[in-house]
């Protein structure tokens, strides 16, 4: 089968085009930007690849194209398959359709965490040997990519809240069938297609709706949105985690090292890399979801143990003149806080500069961005990026934080005044959902100049 794929270079759909090449299928596809590192990684496994959305690329016609959430009407290879009925379908719907059936899905849903939950246990299942399949949005460092079909039965999915495709409003997730399913948090995200909490809420329900009795949810404890949203039914057994069935004890302040606890029984004691609580949560929803594919808690400790976290979470880019530069993926309040409460954990009263682009549609359209002063707290100096096509005042939202704001309208400004001005023991952490010019290279690069 020839697949064609439109908006390739994207995360979940280049995983899409990798299991499809993987699968034995001829994979091309297209996208506005095609560079790397996503480029490279699909060129690699033999797909080929074509900048821009000419409807030439759909000659000779393809099996089917599969279309990305990012195209609408008006893009000229869209209308191409409508006015000549060319078979298509959404990412998702291809997944579910030959690759998902008849596997054992683990889904990792929720506003925060998704990433690096579908990480931890897709490695957790790869350690005890049960060679998972897996379509994460991001990297595993201990995989080095981030999709494959792998072996029956299980299969890892990052379940995403976002639509699936300009014909399908409905959540991605809702494609997955999980027989496990992970609902790590929930809170209002996506303003430019959800209008309210509850919007969101209906959305998860309709996940929940599928799944089966003899499966698993795994929640934390006391989620209120989510708590809600189970009391509107739910039909599958639900462990609780942060308190609940599964919790720490003897916890280090900084979440290096705790022991996991189910049902008042310590199940072993976990030391790893990572740090901060919002990873401690993230472990004990991959231990309990990987019990309920077979895993002993005690063997997911010690995966956990050699589990190196996902690329752009947390990751240390390099260090110059004793200045360590940070890239995390953080954008919305809540993880911005969490990611900053857990370097500094890590770094005591070390100086911390906070570097912030406020990228995705939500920041951008400033629905939460009166959260920012708080979630930026623990920071002792803070730079944001606000370009022309931010709409609402950083100076004046961001005001509450005082002299320790800096509002730059480039990024070079924000290059520079870290060279400047950091010194030996400081930290950067740069927040972004996505390239923000290179500005973590660059700000390496003028360390080291001067």
């Amino acid at each position: 089968m020839h697949v064609h794929i439109l908006g390739i270079c994207g995360t979940f759909m280049g995983g899409i085009a990798l299991i499809a090449r993987e699968l034995g299928h001829t994979v091309t596809g297209s996208d506005a930007n095609v560079y790397p590192p996503m480029s490279t990684q699909l060129e690699a496994a033999g797909i080929t690849l074509t900048e821009g959305y000419d409807p030439s690329q759909l000659e000779p016609q393809p099996d089917v194209v599969v279309v990305g959430n990012a195209m609408s009407r008006g893009n000229p290879c869209v209308e191409a398959i409508l006015d000549k009925g060319m078979p298509y379908t959404s990412g998702p719907q291809w997944l579910a359709e030959h690759v998902l059936a008849d596997r054992w899905v683990l889904a990792v849903a929720g506003t925060h965490g998704k990433t690096t939950t579908s990480s931890m246990l897709a490695w957790i299942l790869e350690y005890a040997n049960l060679k998972p399949g897996f379509l994460i949005g991001g990297v595993p460092a201990n995989f080095g990519l981030s999709a494959r079909a792998g072996d029956a039965p299980f299969f890892v999915v990052e379940a995403d809240e976002y639509d699936t495709a300009f014909f399908d409003k409905r959540s991605k997730f809702v494609h997955y069938h999980p027989r496990t399913a992970v609902l790590n948090n929930m809170e209002f995200d996506h303003a430019d297609i959800f209008d309210s909490l509850a919007d969101i809420q209906r959305q998860f329900h309709h996940l929940v709706r599928t799944i089966p009795s003899s499966g698993l949810i795994v929640a934390p404890k006391n989620d209120q949105a989510i708590n809600q949203t189970l009391e509107k039914g739910c039909w599958t057994p639900v462990e609780t985690f942060d308190l609940g069935d599964w919790a720490t004890a003897n916890e280090n302040l900084d979440g290096t090292a705790f022991d996991v606890v189910f049902k008042g029984e310590s199940q072993g004691r976990l030391s790893w890399m990572l740090s901060g609580e919002h990873n401690v949560s993230n472990a004990l929803a991959a231990i309990a979801a990987a019990r309920h594919a077979g895993v002993p808690a005690v063997v997911s400790i010690n995966a956990l143990a050699e589990f190196e976290n996902v690329k752009r979470r947390m990751e240390l880019r390099g260090t110059e003149k004793g200045v360590r530069v940070f890239d995390d993926f953080a954008h919305h309040p809540t993880a911005i806080d969490k990611t900053l409460r857990g370097l500094r954990a890590q770094v005591g009263e070390q100086k911390i500069i906070a570097v912030l682009e406020p990228r995705s549609n939500t920041m951008r359209m400033g629905v939460l961005a009166d959260r920012l002063v708080d979630s930026l707290a623990e920071a002792d100096e803070v730079l944001v990026y606000a370009p022309s096509t931010l709409n609402w005042d950083a100076e004046g939202v961001l005001s509450g934080l005082g002299d320790k704001l800096t509002v730059a309208h480039e990024t070079q400004a924000i290059v520079e005044r870290i060279a400047q001005t950091a010194t030996a023991d400081q930290h950067v952490l740069v927040m972004s959902n996505g390239g923000f010019e290179n500005i973590h290279q660059r700000i390496l690069d003028a360390l080291a100049e001067s």
